[in-house]
This record gives structure tokens, sequence and C-alpha cells, in this order.
């Protein structure tokens, strides 16, 4: 059963809460929302929290999932109340990672979490305990504080010295990428908005994909060739509305793989309410700002614009144009508009293209190689019998210009690519 509260001015979130108790492995079978101010004792009024215990009565229920982080005797009073297991905001996002997690670091990180929370609640919980033991808080009761405490501190530690020698490995990584020069593209963006579908979509990497929350965990990066020129592409953990900060400094490492980005792409998907959007959209840019990041440009990537229709889009735009004016409405999923999102990141990537075409020797292809000779850089023409090659360097959107209007002309147009390095991988 799920609860949460609001305040009167906040729309429901109890959807969201559905999908994370479902990522979670939970099926819900009844839900309950207040619109009032936070309580003490129940965090919900007192009326509202006798109603929760008779309805989870009735139900069968085996917990009882709140959408907000609660205190400590606050969980200790409604499991008190209902005989049931409480679990808020951060147990079950915690629950979450811990299905997902794939990865060592990953792993470490979610018990790093965990142990702080303990480390942070550890006094109040051993006292509640001995007042009488409830659901969650079984077994505690015997323990002295301190000795908890220190139990507690020694686990944080440990956990931490193994964290310290993965960091180091991702750091190796983070170096030799630098080394080698390749600029750097970030997926960052709010959970489920198409991170990954979007990665698949720009390295042909055959990573997971579904509906459920928080499919990605851990960073991915990989080599991938735009307009003939190497970049790296990495999938980062997605965001989430009030993500616990304790969650949030566990798994720092990992999203500050953002920070040492050249670019960003902030994947929204545009195909939800624009009140959601709105919503999700300033999580994200809170969240990149408190991982620090600074002076990294941001490619707002309006997702799944396969799911509405064209006056939709240009009206959800408009709202939107508020939060960013650099956007670039795609279907990751279909492909639609990824030559236009391609054009945009190599134009904040990579200043030069080298590209070389072939056309017909006519009056039209002579105008236009006058064209290019405005346009780019130019380095050579060499003239056969029917047909001319050139070979230039020019802005992204000057070269993808130049390739529409060789092909118009019945000529070819090729990138003319650098070496690539498949095996970099983290």
């Amino acid at each position: 059963m799920i609860v949460d509260r609001r305040d009167p001015f906040e729309k429901s979130r109890l959807e969201e809460l559905k999908s994370l108790a479902e990522a979670a492995g939970y099926e819900v079978v009844g839900f309950l929302e207040q619109v009032t101010h936070p309580h003490s004792r129940y965090y919900i009024g007192e009326g509202k929290a006798h109603e929760l215990a008779e309805m989870a009565s009735e139900l069968g229920v085996e917990r009882i999932i709140f959408g907000e982080e609660l205190k400590v005797t606050q969980i200790y009073n409604l499991a008190k109340l209902t005989g049931l297991e409480i679990i808020d905001r951060f147990q079950l996002i915690l629950e979450i990672f811990q299905r997902r997690a794939s990865t060592r670091e990953a792993k470490l990180q979610i018990e790093l979490a965990r142990w702080r929370y303990e480390l942070a609640h550890a006094k109040e919980k051993v006292r509640l305990a001995k007042m009488g033991e409830q659901p969650g808080f079984m077994g505690l009761g015997k323990y002295e504080i301190d000795v908890y405490r220190e139990a507690v501190k020694r686990q944080v530690l440990s956990i931490q010295e193994k964290l310290k020698r993965v960091r180091k490995t991702r750091e190796l990584h983070r170096q030799r990428r630098r080394k080698i020069g390749f600029p750097t593209v970030s997926l960052a963006g709010y959970t489920n908005s198409g991170k990954s579908t979007l990665f698949r979509a720009l390295t042909g990497e055959n990573v997971p994909i579904d509906q459920s929350l928080f499919t990605t965990l851990s960073t991915t990066t990989r080599v991938t060739n735009l307009f003939g020129e190497p970049i790296l592409v990495t999938d980062t953990v997605g965001f989430i509305d009030r993500l616990p900060i304790t969650l949030v400094e566990a798994f720092r490492s990992t999203l500050e793989e953002t920070i040492f980005a050249d670019l960003i792409l902030l994947v929204v998907d545009v195909s939800e309410s624009s009140d959601d959007i709105e919503r999700k959209m300033k999580c994200c840019l809170d969240t990149l700002q408190e991982i620090g990041v600074l002076g990294v440009p941001i490619l707002t990537v309006l997702n799944k614009i396969d799911l509405l229709s064209d006056k939709e889009l240009k009206t959800k735009i408009r709202r939107l144009k508020k939060y960013s004016s650099n956007l670039t409405p795609i279907s990751a999923l279909y492909g639609r508009n990824l030559s236009v999102l391609k054009v945009k990141i190599a134009d904040l990537l990579i200043k030069h293209i080298r590209s070389s075409i072939i056309m017909p020797i006519n009056e039209e292809s002579l105008s236009f190689l006058s064209w290019i000779y405005d346009h780019a850089n130019v380095f050579k023409v060499a003239y056969g019998k029917r047909h001319l090659k050139v070979l230039f360097s020019a802005r992204p959107v000057v070269a993808e210009k130049i390739r529409h209007g060789v092909e118009n002309l019945g000529g070819a147009f090729k990138y003319e690519a650098r070496s690539l390095h498949p095996q970099i991988k983290s």
C-alpha cells in the first residue's frame, strides 16, 4: 500500500510513487493521499493514520510505503499503530538500487548509503527499540547505543576504503580518455526519460532498456563516430525528484562523470504533461548544479516526440523555452531528428569536419563550388574528365548543407574519418 502527503498547491505524486513501488518489486493494492501540512507524530494527520491502519488491515497488506523520507520516530509510531513494516522514500529507492545494481561500485555505493543512513539514525533507532520493538526495529533493543554506532561507523569506513580503490580505477579510465583527446558527451536526465535508448541510437551499443525506473545505475562509456570524428558518449544514472541526500552523496562519483564532460545532453520525456516536464527539468538542473556542473554546455533533448502531435509539441516547446533556448525534439526509439541532433552536437564539440565530395562538372556544380569556397576551408580541388573532387573542412552545419547540395547535384559526399579506438570502455 502506498501513502503520500502533499501541500495544497502541489500536484499528486501517487503515480510516480506507484511506479517506484513496482520497480522495487511490490504489488500496489491500495493507496492513501492527504493534502495537509506534515504532522510530527505520524507525518500524516492522526485521524488519517488510524484510517490507514484500518485500510491496511482490510486489504491485508504486508508493507506500507510512504512517498517522503520519514523521521525515525514517525516510522516507529506508524509501525506501532499498524503492526506493519513502514518503508519511506529513502528505503524504497535503496531497494530499487539494490535490485538494479550490477557493478561492484554501484553495490558498494548502495551499501555506503545504507550504513550512512543507519549512522545518522542509530541513536534514535536503538532508543526506540528499547521502548518496545516494532516491525523494522527488530533486534536493535539488545544493543547499547554507543556500541551500535561504533559498529556502524566501522562498516562505513570499510566501504569507503573499498570505494576509494574502485574510484582510482575510474579516475585512471578518465585520465586515459582525456589523454586520447576525444570530446566527451554525457547523457543526463530524469529516470525513464529515454537516455539509454538515445545512448543506443548514438553508439549502437546494446544497453538494457525497459520502462522501469533506474534501469541504469552505473556509467557506460563508448566511442562512436560523428561525421568522421571520434567522440565518447557516456550514459549515467537517472535523476529523480527528492532523491535523498544520502543517496546523492553515495553516488556522487558516478554522477560526477557529468562534470568532466565537454557537453551534456539533458534528455527530457516530452510526452508527459507540461507540469511534470517542468518539475523534472527543474529537478535535473538543480541536481546538475548540486554535483558541481559549471560551465559545461547543456543541449536539451526533447525525447519521445513520436508519442504526441506536432501541435502539442509546439505548445510544449514554447513553454519550455524559459528553461533552455537550445531545445532539440527527437524520437530516440525511431531515429526521428537524430541527424539534426548530431549536427548540433558536432557544432558544439567539433569546430571543423574534414570531408570530401565528388560531383559532375557542369555549370551548377561550378557555381556550388564557388559557394563552398566562400563557406568552407578548401584544401584541394582535383578535376577529372567528367567529375571534380574537393577536399575541405567546414563547421558541421555547413558540412551538412554541402552534403545535401552535392547529393542534389548527383554527387557523393564523404566524411574523412579519423581512427577510432573501440577498446575504450568503462
